[in-house]
C-alpha cells in the first residue's frame, strides 16, 4: 500500500513540514520496536471464521440430518409394527324374553385390550425402492451442502478482499486529499505574488473539493464492506494482511469443464435427484401390486361386574391389493415420469450453467491479469507525468489545471490496480468454486469438518430412544445443538 501523499507533499511542502514529517516517522519506528505489533488476520483466518459461523451452513446441515431421517422413515416400514389398544365400555338397555315376556335390564362393564403386531412379507419390492429413493435423495442433499459451503467461502473471499480493497481506496482518497490540499496552499501563495490568476486557484478548491467527496464515498463502502465482513466472517475485521498468492489453477479451460462436470457439488446433485425420480417411478408401479402381511393379535376381556372374562390370540396372513382407486393409481405413475422428465431437464440446465460460470471465471481471471499489468506501467508512466508536470508548473511552462490533471490521471491509474487486484482474487477463487474446489478440504483449512455419515450412520436402522444406538445419538444431537 503506498503513501503517495507522504511522497508528493515532500516536493510541495515547506521545510517545517519536512521536519514535522521526520519526527512523525521516527514516532512511528520508535512505537512499532518498543510495542509487538498484533497478529493480522490471514485470508485463511478470515474462511475459517465464515465456515465455523455460518448460518446457512447450520440451517443446511440440519436439512440434510432430515434427509437421513427420511431413510429411517421408509426402512422402518420393513420391520414389525407393534401397536396396542385398550378400552372399557358401560353397557346399558333393556329387553323382552322370549320365555315370560319379562323385561330385563342389562348393565355391564368391561374392560378390553388387545396386542397387534403386523410385518410385511411382500410387496414386489415397494418398500425397498422407497428406501432406495430416500437414499438417493440423500445423497443429492449432501452435494447440496457442499455447493452451500463453497457459496459461504467464496462470499468469504469476496468480503475479505472487499475491506482490503476499501481500506486502499480510503487511504488513496486521503493520500489525494492531502496533496490537493498541498497544491491548493501552493496556488494561493502563487496568487499573492501574482504568479497565477484567481481562475487557478478556483479550480484547486475544486478540485479539491471532489476530492473530499470521493474520500466521504469511500469511507462510506469501507463502512459498507466491514458491515459484510462481519455478517460473513462473525466478526469485526482488524488488521488484515496482504492476500496471499494466488492459488494454483489449470490454464488449461476445457479441462477445468471436464473436471467441472465430474466433481462440482451441484452437478452430482442433479444426477442423483435423476437416479432418485428414476427409483421413484418403479416404486409407485410396485406399489399397485399386492401386499403380503404377517398379522398376529393377542387380546384379553374382562366384565368388571362379574368374574366374567376370556383372552384369544390368533395370527395370519393377510393379502390385499388396491387396482382401482378412480385413476390415482395410474395418475401416480405419470406423475413420477413427469418429475423425473423435469428432474432430467434440470440436470440438462446445470450442466450448461456450470460450463458457463467456469468460461465467465476465467474470462475475469485473465481480464483482471490483463488490467492489473497495465494498470502498473500506467502508474509508472503517470507518476513521471505528474512529476514532470508539476515541475514545469513551477517554472511557468504549466497551469495549474495541467498539474490537477497529472495528479488525477494518477489517482485513477492506482484506483485501477486497487480493482484490478480485488477482481483477479475473487476470479481465482471463482474459477475453484466452478470446478467445485473451493471447499474446506480442498483449501485445507484448518476447521473441524462436519461429517455427513456420523448422524446417517446413527440412524438409518431407525433406532429407538431407549435403545444404545438411540442414546449415542442423544449425545449426537446435544452436541450439534450447542
Amino acid at each position: 500500500m503506498r503513501i503517495d501523499g507522504i511522497r508528493y507533499g515532500i516536493g510541495l511542502g515547506t521545510a517545517r513540514a519536512v521536519r514535522l514529517a521526520c519526527i512523525a516517522a521516527v514516532a512511528v519506528v520508535v512505537a512499532g520496536v518498543s510495542a509487538p505489533a498484533a497478529r493480522a488476520d490471514t485470508l485463511a483466518d478470515a474462511l475459517v471464521g465464515a465456515y465455523t459461523n455460518s448460518g446457512l451452513l447450520e440451517q443446511n446441515r440440519a436439512l440434510l440430518r432430515a434427509a437421513d431421517e427420511d431413510v429411517a422413515a421408509a426402512g422402518a416400514a420393513l420391520e414389525p409394527v407393534l401397536r396396542w389398544t385398550a378400552g372399557i365400555t358401560q353397557s346399558l338397555g333393556r329387553g323382552r324374553s322370549a320365555v315370560g315376556f319379562a323385561v330385563q335390564n342389562t348393565d355391564s362393564l368391561v374392560a378390553s385390550g388387545q396386542l397387534i403386531a403386523e410385518l410385511l412379507l411382500y410387496d414386489f419390492g415397494a418398500t425397498s425402492l422407497g428406501v432406495d429413493v430416500a437414499k438417493e435423495t440423500v445423497l443429492a442433499t449432501r452435494q447440496s451442502l457442499i455447493a452451500i459451503e463453497q457459496q459461504v467461502l467464496l462470499r468469504g473471499v469476496q468480503a475479505y478482499m472487499g475491506v482490503i480493497e476499501a481500506t486502499e481506496f480510503v487511504t488513496l482518497r486521503q493520500n489525494n486529499v492531502r496533496v490537493l490540499t498541498q497544491e491548493l496552499r501552493a496556488a494561493g501563495n502563487r496568487f499573492e505574488v501574482g504568479e497565477v490568476t484567481r481562475t487557478d486557484v478556483a479550480l484547486a478548491e475544486a478540485q479539491l473539493a471532489q476530492a473530499r467527496s470521493g474520500l466521504a464515498t469511500a469511507q462510506g463502502n469501507l463502512a459498507i464492506a466491514i458491515e459484510e465482513y462481519r455478517n460473513v466472517i462473525g466478526r469485526r475485521p482488524g488488521r488484515l494482511s496482504p492476500p496471499p498468492s494466488l492459488p494454483n489453477i489449470s490454464s488449461d479451460i476445457e479441462a477445468s469443464k471436464a473436471l467441472a462436470m465430474r466433481q462440482h457439488p451441484s452437478m452430482r446433485a442433479a444426477q442423483f435427484q435423476v437416479s432418485a425420480a428414476e427409483l421413484a417411478i418403479k416404486a409407485t408401479q410396485a406399489r399397485q401390486r399386492p401386499t403380503i402381511n404377517l398379522q398376529g393379535s393377542l387380546s384379553v376381556s374382562e366384565n368388571l361386574d362379574s368374574s366374567n372374562f376370556s383372552t384369544g390370540a390368533s395370527v395370519g396372513v393377510v393379502a390385499g391389493q388396491t387396482f382401482y382407486q378412480g385413476g390415482a393409481l395410474s395418475s401416480a405413475v405419470r406423475r413420477a415420469q413427469a418429475q423425473r422428465d423435469a428432474q432430467r431437464g434440470n440436470l440438462h440446465i446445470v450442466r450448461l450453467n456450470i460450463q458457463q460460470n467456469v468460461g465467465i471465471a476465467y474470462a475475469q481471471l485473465s481480464s483482471a491479469r490483463a488490467s492489473l499489468a497495465a494498470s502498473d506501467g500506467q502508474i509508472r508512466a503517470a507518476r513521471i507525468a505528474f512529476a514532470g508536470v508539476r515541475e514545469e508548473a513551477t517554472l511557468g511552462a504549466r497551469t495549474t489545471l495541467d498539474v490537477l490533471d497529472a495528479e488525477q490521471a494518477l489517482l485513477d491509474a492506482e484506483a485501477t490496480r486497487i480493482s484490478a487486484q480485488t477482481l483477479l482474487y475473487n476470479a481465482a477463487y471463482a474459477v475453484l468454486a466452478s470446478t467445485g474446489q473451493l471447499t474446506a478440504v480442498g483449501l485445507r483449512l484448518p476447521v473441524q469438518l462436519y461429517d455427513v455419515t456420523e448422524y446417517y450412520n446413527l440412524v438409518k436402522d431407525s433406532p429407538t430412544a431407549r435403545s444404545e444406538q438411540g442414546q449415542q445419538l442423544d449425545r449426537v444431537l446435544k452436541r450439534l445443538q450447542k
